[in-house]
Parts: structure tokens; sequence; C-alpha cells
């Protein structure tokens, strides 16, 4: 092993471990910036390597950006209060059919907002609905963490690893859609299964209460359909989705601003600098790795065609590395080396989005719900661990199998 590659292991490894810690509440910048520019003082990365993977990542963290301060807005705008009321208005009191409509309503908002919204914006809404309907939180609780990834299969836009494999993968909004539509649903029913068995003895039947609705905020609603639409529209048309997601900041910022509601300032905190020059420093520290001799090890460990076992080899793979070294930095370093096979992008995509399910450290979004609950509410490491490796390899393999299916008639293999 190079000294070069050693070095860039070590920054990866403090870059993710401050992620996890966030020591006195700082951004993942503080840390990952410095790792970076280290990267290049030390010779880990050259400079044309660095400019090469921000260029790159720029057109998805600008996307990234743009879709995190939507969310922040749809969420002042009071669209998550209100969903989370029909949720409850729907639920009727009823543990067993409030789960349903809590997975429902968590893969819903993963797949059009992306995952970050579920686990910031809507588990403090879940978690609020439950206290006053007097059930127990846990179901509910894990449905916002589990379908804040399994929920993210659906759309190009749906998370940051997706994104990067839809870059790779050379496909349509419509056909990546198309083809991880019913992966999609058969993940979201799995991890509804997994939870309604898991936790049965919490979901026992309750007294049918009722609880009113909030006002409904339409015209934020609106913004929200034509902005989902637009992502559609654009990426048809070979525009990037960011600027679709811009139109949907603006329609609903700038009324905030002349109210003065909202400030400048806000409205850059809420695009999360940090956390984008984040994904560019650890998109550079990768890049590095692979330029110094990581990129043949991965590739000797992937498996070639596109077949149903080699599929299956490939999104497991994706998994376990996730789990080991989180899924942001195995997008990364695998999609690159399968960039030539649409398949296969999904296969890694199918691996790194479900298999966090399995550990707190898979995804960044899983470390954020876990470290947003109350004290009181956060779930112990075996209990999550135990439910996780149990279930996830399962449902992987079931969903990678059903992508290998679809994608015949879509022209895939």
């Amino acid at each position: 092993m190079s000294v070069q590659l050693l070095i860039g292991l070590v920054l990866i490894a403090v870059c993710l471990g401050a992620a996890v810690a966030r020591p006195l509440g700082l951004s993942e910048a503080t840390v990952a910036v410095p790792c970076a520019l280290l990267a290049l003082l030390t010779g880990a990365v050259d400079l044309p390597t660095a400019r090469h993977a921000v260029a790159g990542l720029a057109p998805t963290v600008a996307f990234l950006a743009a879709i995190l301060a939507f969310g922040q807005l749809c969420a002042a705008e009071g669209v998550f209060g209100y969903l989370g009321s029909v949720t409850a208005r729907l639920g009727r009191g009823m543990p067993t059919r409030l789960l349903g409509l809590v997975v429902a309503l968590a893969a819903l908002v993963t797949a059009t907002l992306t995952l970050d919204a579920t686990v910031v914006l809507v588990t403090p809404v879940v978690l609020a609905t439950t206290v006053r309907l007097a059930v127990p939180n846990r179901p509910h609780s894990y449905a916002c963490a589990h379908l804040a990834n399994s929920g993210s299969l659906l759309l190009p836009v749906s998370n940051l690893t997706n994104l990067l494999a839809f870059t790779a993968s050379g496909l349509s909004f419509g056909t990546f859609a198309a083809a991880m539509a019913l992966p999609w649903l058969l993940a979201c029913v799995l991890d509804w299964g997994s939870l309604r068995v898991a936790f049965r003895r919490d979901l026992r039947a309750a007294p049918e209460r009722e609880l009113g609705l909030a006002a409904r905020p339409t015209a934020a609603l609106v913004v929200l359909a034509l902005t989902v639409a637009g992502f559609v529209a654009t990426t048809a048309a070979g525009i990037a989705p960011a600027w679709a997601a811009l139109a949907g900041v603006l329609a609903l910022a700038l009324p905030r601003l002349r109210r003065r509601q909202l400030s400048l300032p806000g409205l850059v905190l809420a695009t999360s600098p940090g956390f984008c020059a984040f994904v560019l420093s650890l998109g550079v520290l990768v890049a590095g790795l692979l330029r110094n001799g990581a990129e043949q090890p991965l590739r000797r460990l992937i498996p070639s065609g596109t077949g149903l076992l080699a599929l299956l080899g490939l999104a497991l793979l994706a998994a376990v590395l996730a789990n080991l070294v989180n899924n942001l930095p195995t997008t990364l370093a695998l999609v690159p080396l399968v960039a030539g096979s649409p398949l296969a992008v999904l296969a890694v995509l199918v691996g790194v989005n479900l298999g966090p399910n399995a550990t707190f450290p898979g995804s960044l979004a899983t470390l954020l719900w876990r470290r947003n609950l109350p004290a009181a509410d956060r779930p112990k490491a075996l209990e999550f661990h135990a439910l996780g490796l149990l279930t996830t390899p399962v449902i992987v393999a079931a969903v990678t199998a059903l992508l290998w299916l679809v994608a015949g008639p879509l022209s895939l293999r």
C-alpha cells in the first residue's frame, strides 16, 4: 500500500468520524475541507484530480443545495404539518393503520424531496402525532428512518446517491423511474412488513381517536407538485433538474422575503452549505484513493456481467461497503467502475440505498435521524442492529431480483 493511499484512507476515516460525532455541533465541513486541503498538500490527491472531482460533482451538489432549501421552505409553509395531520386523521388512533400511513408518507416525501426531508422534517411531526394519539412511537420512528433509505430508490432526485448514479447511468428521468418503480414499491412493502412483525406488541389496537386537520397550505402544495413535475420536464429536455428546484425555491422564498419572514442569510443557510462542502471534499478524497491504487482491488471484487447472480453480488457488495465506510463514499467509489452498464449502476444503488438500514453508520441520514431524536426515544444499538442485520440482506436480495426482472422489458440488460 502506497503512502498516499494510506494518507487518503486515514483522512476519509477522520472525515466520516467527524460527520458521525459532530464535535461541539460543528458542521461536517469543519473537518472535511481541511482534510481535502491536507490531501492536496501531502500528494494524496493531485490538483487535476481534485478539479475533475469537483467539476463532476458540482451540478449534483447544486441540486442538493436547492432541494434542501426547498424542503425547509415547504416545512415553513406548513406542508409537513398538514400532511402529518392528514396521516393522523386517517389513522384514527389505530397504531397498525397509522404505521402503514407513516410508511407511505415517509416513502413519498423521501421520493420527492430527498431522504433528508423525511429525517429532519417528517420525523418530528410523526413523533408529535404519536404523543397526541397516545400510541407507542417506536414503530413509527423506525419507519421514518428505514423509509428514508428504502424510499429513496424511486427518482433520480430522491437521494444524493441517486443523483450520482443517475449521471453515470446515462438513463433518462423516465427510464430511471420506470426501472425503479416496482423495486421501490417492493422495498417499501418489505420494510413495512418487517416493522409490522418486529413491533407487533407496540401495534396492538387502541381506541379510535381523531385529530383535527391543520390548515391546508394550498399554494405551497401546488408549488411542490409543479416542482416535482419540473424535475421530469427539465431532465427530459436535457436541462439540469437543479433549475426546477431553484424555481421552486424562488416561488416559496420570494413571498416570505417580501413579508420579512425570511432573510437572505437564512435562505443561504437553508441550503446547508457545510454539508455541500463536505460532499465536495469527500469526493476529492475518494477520487484520490481511486487514483492511488484503490481502484484495482475494487474492480476485482465487482462481479462481471448483468446476470441475476452478478447483480445480487454487486448489490450485496455495495450494501456491505456502505455499512463499513458509509454509503456516500461507497457510491463515489463504485459507480464510476460500473458506469458502462446502467443495470449495474442501478444494482449498486439498491445496495447503497437499502443497505444502510442494517447499521447506524450506513448513511448520514440514519445518523442524523438518531442524533435528532430526544434522548428518551433513541433506539438501543442492539435493537436497531438486530432488526437491520436480520432483514436488510433479504430485502436487498429480493429488490435486486425484481430489478433484474423489470430490466428485460426496459432493454437494460
